[in-house]
Parts: C-alpha cells; sequence; structure tokens
C-alpha cells in the first residue's frame, strides 16, 4: 500500500518519525508531502524528507493517510490542495490516521460530522464542534479513522491502523 503524511515544519517528531518506520516495516510504501520538497524539521530537531507538495499529491494514488501532530496541523490546514486531500481520501473510506492536533486537518476539510474520536485534549471542543463525539480514550477506531491522544498513545494508534491496512 501507499501511505500518505502531511505535515509540515514543526511537527511532533515521535509523532511523523514512528508510524513512518512503523509502516515500512509492515512493507508500506510511505510518502512525505509538504509546503515544499526538501526536509521539514520537527519541534525536537529531527528532520525528515519531503517526497512531494501538496499541490503534487494526487490522493487517487494513495491508500492511506496519517496526519501526525504538533504545530504543523495548524498551518497544513490552511493549504487548500492538504484540505482537498484529506478530505477525498476520507470520504472515499480510505484508512486515515490522526493523532494529537492531526485532527485539525480533518476539521477543515469538514468531515467529522456524525464520527467519534479522539484528539489532544486542547482541541477537544474544536473536534466537538466540528459534529464528532470527542472520546478521552488511548485510540479510538470510527470506520476508516483512528485516532489517538499523544505520543503515550503511539502503540496503540499503530496497532489499531495497521490491523486496518491489513
Amino acid at each position: 500500500m501507499k501511505v500518505l503524511f502531511l505535515s509540515a515544519d514543526g511537527f511532533e517528531d515521535v509523532e511523523l518519525i514512528y508510524p513512518l518506520h512503523r509502516l515500512k516495516e509492515e512493507g508500506h510504501d510511505v510518502y512525505v508531502a509538504s509546503f515544499n520538497r526538501g526536509k521539514i524539521t520537527g519541534k525536537h530537531g529531527y528532520s525528515v524528507n519531503v517526497d512531494l507538495t501538496f499541490e503534487e499529491a494526487d490522493p487517487d494514488e494513495f491508500d492511506a493517510l496519517v496526519l501526525p501532530g504538533g504545530k504543523a496541523p495548524e498551518r497544513v490546514r490552511l493549504n487548500g490542495d492538504a484540505v482537498r486531500i484529506t478530505k477525498k481520501m476520507f470520504e472515499d473510506g480510505k484508512p486515515v490516521a490522526s493523532i494529537c492536533h492531526g485532527p485539525q486537518i480533518l476539521i477543515s476539510a469538514g468531515v467529522l460530522k456524525g464520527r467519534k474520536g479522539t484528539s489532544v485534549i486542547t482541541i477537544r471542543d474544536d473536534v466537538r464542534n466540528a459534529g464528532a463525539e470527542w472520546v478521552d480514550a488511548e485510540v479510538v477506531v470510527d470506520g476508516n479513522w483512528v485516532s489517538s491522544r499523544h505520543p503515550g498513545d503511539l502503540h496503540a494508534w499503530m496497532r489499531e491502523f495497521v490491523r486496518l491496512l491489513r
């Protein structure tokens, strides 16, 4: 499977790097999209290579989507192409994993109404205002959406996302 990550500078390092390698370990092809090609750097100084820009990413070419947290989703959600990709993949029923602030992109895509999920508690009200039922749990699976709260939930988040991909 081809898995697309949407992120930017300021991502929470372990929330991008751990799933990136975990999914590679499962044999999936992973791609990182951002505003520009090159590298993006996390909050704690780790960098990852960017394979393609948001504009270049075709959601029909990917099988699943990962939305890491940190400060990056605040900016990613302002990019029309990133929001379009997210909306299309979510509505097409492709597996989507979000953690921490990642649901901010889903909120901007307008896809959470009637769904159930979790996030970092600081955006709990935003998730609820977008029409979703917010749950304080390490991982919530609602159809094609797998969500978690923070780095302490990484094990459960990837366990359930990998299960969904299988």
